[in-house]
């Protein structure tokens, strides 16, 4: 074993491996995706289902909520909490940072061993279990 191996996603962030506070799992993180893209859809119908005006919604979601619940919709039903690397505030730039690059996608889905996006690691933060 190297020095830098890790028994679990978070080890090296002084994450646990499991329960509240630790990093919140792939599949949780793409249902979370699905709820507030699918409450995006269907609040753009009052717009015709413009794909502009649904991936707008979107973003709108993320930007509002993050700061204020510590997560989107989807995050929250699902038991994630979105932080910062310390566990503070996320603060009202980092949604937006994060946002812009989640709808990029790209960032997104290249993952860390301790499965952050590079959207979240570019914001300094973390989607963790509440």
């Amino acid at each position: 074993m190297t020095s830098d191996a890790q028994s679990h996603p978070g080890q090296r962030l002084g994450l646990p491996a499991t329960g509240s506070g630790s990093i919140a799992r792939p599949g949780r993180r793409i249902g979370a995706l699905f709820i507030d893209y699918g409450a995006a859809y269907l609040i753009s119908g009052f717009f015709d289902w413009d794909a502009l005006a649904i991936l707008t919604i979107f973003a709108l979601i993320q930007i509002l909520f993050l700061p204020t619940l510590q997560g989107s919709p989807g995050h929250r039903i699902l038991g994630m909490k979105l932080t910062r690397l310390d566990g503070s505030w996320v603060g009202l730039l980092r949604p937006i940072v994060r946002t812009a690059l989640l709808i990029v996608v790209i960032p997104a889905v290249i993952w860390d061993a301790d499965q952050r996006g590079l959207h979240d690691k570019a914001a300094g933060t973390v989607l963790v279990r509440a």
